[in-house]
């Protein structure tokens, strides 16, 4: 494996510069099941050796755990990495197992507070709302989030799962960076609104879950037979009963490519991400998840590999033959409101 670096690109305008190539953590300490935290922290820090400078946590990844488990490696590498975590998914107060949607205020600074100590930084480099509450305007939401980039508490915003409306009024408000969506060969309803949007402002797109939350990579063929029941895979519609069934058997333009190329299937799902930067005319930089060296270094090459027209166009039906949704209730999606 070579250690070339992955190449950078700027996340919107004026927004940090990184790898083109970034880092999901969540999975380091939550909703995949046992991980192994002596080969998480090497994994770290075998992505940096590879021009990996991105990293993605959030305060709701194991109630902050994640943010703490990331604090030393950040402490570490301070001025060579960008961090980027997020606010929103509160705890509901009737049940402790369930998160509800806050964008008020008061809790957007108490949020950033808390995150700012378990990184233990001075100064977040990408703030995320994580997920839009639709009965508070989001201009007073990014308002108040352009304090706290006044304050010098956050450098640059960030939105996820924000309709292409939503991102245009949020950006009259303040300069927005990134919109953090799920994007993937299997996920591919933000190109109607969002991607134009975020086009023609400037935005960078950071896809979440670009390889299907593994699923493109054939890692599982099914949740609820497969995996553990800590995964939260299990609730998701498309990777149980039927619905992964079907969903497995459009995998193989996959496979094909993946022998054609010599490559894994995870490789050609990454490389089709990638490429949407110049079918789409935006910065793309994907966040796919992994607690192993092995993997970030998979998923590190993919960012040389380029499909022909005739490749893409063999895997352009797939995410229209989809069956289930990507969440059992999109109601907190762009998509559920589009």
């Amino acid at each position: 494996m070579s250690d070339s670096k992955i190449e950078k690109v700027r996340l919107g305008t004026g927004g940090p510069q990184v790898g083109v190539q970034g880092l999901g953590c969540m999975g380091m300490s939550f909703a995949y099941g046992p991980t192994d935290a002596d080969e998480a922290r090497a994994t770290l820090e075998r992505a940096l050796d590879l021009g990996v400078t991105f990293y993605d946590t959030a305060d709701a990844y194991a109630a902050g755990e994640n943010e703490k488990f990331l604090a030393p490696f950040v402490k570490a590498h301070r001025d060579e990495i960008v961090i980027a975590t997020k606010f929103a998914l509160a705890m509901d107060p009737n049940d402790p197992t369930k998160r509800i949607i806050r964008n008020d205020a008061g809790y957007i600074r108490e949020c950033v507070e808390g995150s700012l100590q378990r990184l233990g930084v001075d100064e977040i480099d990408l703030y995320y709302m994580h997920r839009r509450d639709v009965n508070v305007p989001i201009e007073e939401t990014v308002g108040v989030m352009a304090e706290l980039v006044r304050e010098g508490k956050v450098k640059h915003l960030g939105l996820s799962e924000v309709t292409g409306g939503e991102l245009r009024a949020a950006q009259a408000v303040h300069p927005i960076a990134a919109v953090q969506s799920e994007w993937s060969l299997f996920s591919r309803d933000i190109e109607a609104g969002v991607v134009p949007t975020a086009a023609e402002l400037g935005v960078a797109l950071v896809p979440y879950s670009p390889l299907g939350r593994g699923f493109l990579t054939g890692a599982f063929v099914s949740a609820d037979k497969d995996l553990s029941e800590a995964d939260f895979r299990r609730q998701q519609p498309r990777f149980t009963g039927d619905n992964a069934t079907a969903n497995a058997e459009l995998l193989a333009p996959v496979r094909e490519l993946a022998e054609a190329r010599g490559a894994t299937l995870g490789q050609i799902a990454l490389a089709w991400v990638q490429q949407q930067a110049q079918l789409h005319d935006l910065a793309v930089v994907p966040i796919p998840g992994t607690r192993k060296r092995t993997r970030v270094e998979e998923n590190a090459a993919a960012t040389r590999l380029t499909l022909s027209a005739e490749e893409l166009a063999l895997l352009e039906p797939i995410a229209g033959q989809v069956a289930g949704g990507r969440y059992a209730d999109m109601s907190f999606t762009s998509a559920g409101r589009e």
